[in-house]
């Protein structure tokens, strides 16, 4: 009896060593679901058990700064002035110190796997990744005008991405991002220095993007930066139908759910 119960239970061990990685991986699809459906907060906390378990995992790096980045546009909503709004939310500061902590934290760890090996695009992509939240959070959210490294940083990182392989989704929508930030938050001759930046070249590259087959995450973030561009473009009845289409996949976002029955009236979440 003895070596029956201590078999089933070796048993019942390895069964739960083998499934691991298939546990750690649906964690990963629990943070991405929980930011996509605008529970900005549980999100970062569900990806922060990965990051905590495994300090490398980059992909989770970038969902858990993600989160963070957005519960604070949240927190902050569009104040005219956003120094004084910061200054008078004791929450926006917490959560700005640990998006802060957090996105070094990633790309240190972007940066130690690129030591070891410089043609890994995946380390490079979430490099750049990590580096543009940065950029936009201090340019857009923040408006500060920072984060001139990154910038140049990302830049390279996501042309050179791109130049090998012009089909890599995300690359495409994070480098559409760069463009409609600097050409929205920088001044027009700060923009000729660094390069350029276009809010009508960022939304139709994010438009293309949206309409590449990918994968689910990258064509729902591909959808999402089109659904905000357009929005903050004025082209109110596109920027509904994208959210009505993001509204199957995601019927428990309430900011979507708002945004469609105030018929694109309702504000975004920054």
């Amino acid at each position: 009896m003895r070596r029956r119960v201590a078999s089933a239970i070796a048993a019942a061990w390895f069964l739960t060593l083998a499934d691991q990685p298939r546990l750690a991986a649906a964690t990963l699809d629990d943070a991405q679901r929980l930011f996509y459906t605008a529970l900005f907060q549980e999100s970062a906390s569900a990806a922060k058990a990965i990051t905590d378990a495994e300090p490398a995992n980059l992909a989770a790096w970038e969902v858990r700064t993600s989160a963070l980045h957005f519960q604070l546009r949240r927190l902050l909503g569009e104040p005219k002035d956003r120094k004084t709004a910061m200054a008078k939310c004791a929450d926006c500061r917490a959560v700005l110190a640990t998006f802060l902590d957090d996105v070094n934290r990633g790309r240190a760890a972007a940066r130690e796997r690129i030591a070891k090996a410089p043609d890994d695009d995946e380390a490079r992509f979430y490099l750049g990744k990590l580096d543009l939240s940065y950029l936009w959070m201090q340019l857009s959210t923040l408006g500060r005008k920072t984060g001139w490294d990154e910038y140049w940083e990302a830049k390279k990182l996501l042309e050179d991405i791109l130049e090998k392989n012009p089909m890599h989704v995300r690359a495409r929508v994070a480098r559409a991002w760069m463009d409609s930030i600097v050409g929205t938050r920088v001044p027009w001759g700060t923009r000729w220095v660094m390069g350029g930046g276009s809010k009508s070249r960022g939304l139709r590259m994010v438009r293309e993007a949206a309409q590449t087959p990918a994968g689910l995450y990258a064509q729902v973030e591909a959808q999402f930066g089109l659904w905000e561009m357009l929005t903050r473009d004025g082209r109110r009845d596109e920027a509904v139908g994208v959210a009505k289409e993001l509204l199957v996949r995601f019927p428990e976002n309430k900011d979507l759910q708002r945004f469609v029955e105030s018929g694109g009236r309702a504000a975004l979440t920054n």
